[in-house]
């Protein structure tokens, strides 16, 4: 990755329009109507994405009918009691969203869907953090993301520096129950190293929709070199 600009936070590069721009292709089915399942905002020094950007790359020709938001840190709320301070996120987002709903940007309905973000390890703290989401999110809230990625050998998949066994935690486990009851989703991210982590996951509360993120996230570039035919799909 190449050093970041002046003025760019570290981890973030800005989006370049000339390169995205250097190979373009025919819709092929311009008719068929796709809901965008994961895409994030943000507006961090030297470096924005926010909805005239998702609404450029939204209008190439394909039928984007709404979009999901996921969870990416942005617009946290600096103080205050810590199980709310992701709440600035959902409040950020469900701006965006209305103005969206407005019409005024197109058809899309951006950010329909929110995925954000509370911190499972919160525990029994967790279930009245998730209704505050729900609350202010005038139904668009559906679910959050607790980034996991974890490797032996220090590999930073994220700007998150999630510890090792996250989703067996029992403490996270205490708070993860909170989703089924309200029913809300779960977006789980991290390496094809721990699949077996969030299968165990799953099994313990069957009736939570969790989202696999990114395919599992295989990491034979960094922590396994020489290794890639095997973290490769078939």
């Amino acid at each position: 990755m190449a050093a970041p600009k002046e003025g760019i936070a570290p981890g973030f590069l800005p989006v370049r329009p000339d390169w995205l721009a250097s190979i373009t292709r025919p819709c092929s089915s311009p008719g068929l109507p796709i809901v965008d399942p994961h895409h994030h905002l943000w507006d961090r020094p030297g470096n924005s994405y926010l909805l005239p950007d998702l609404i450029g790359d939204t209008s190439s020709g394909h039928n984007i009918v709404a979009t999901v938001f996921v969870e990416c840190r942005a617009m946290y709320r600096a103080t205050g009691d810590e199980t709310r301070r992701s709440l600035g996120e959902t409040e950020f987002v469900n701006g965006i969203a209305a103005m969206s709903a407005s019409g005024g940007y197109g058809a899309t309905k951006a950010c329909l869907g929110i995925v954000g973000n509370v911190d499972m390890r919160f525990g029994d703290r967790a279930k009245a953090a998730l209704e505050a989401h729900v609350a202010i999110s005038g139904g668009r809230f559906k679910g959050i993301r607790n980034v996991s990625p974890w490797h032996a050998s220090g590999l930073r998949a994220s700007s998150a520096t999630p510890p090792e066994g996250l989703l067996r935690d029992a403490e996270f486990r205490r708070g993860f129950k909170a989703l089924g009851e309200l029913g809300l989703s779960f977006d789980s991210w991290l390496l094809h190293t721990q699949l077996d982590d969030v299968i165990d996951l799953a099994r313990a509360f069957p009736g939570t929709s969790i989202v696999l993120d990114h395919v599992g996230g295989p990491s034979a570039s960094a922590p396994t070199p020489g290794r890639r035919s095997e973290a490769s799909p078939r």
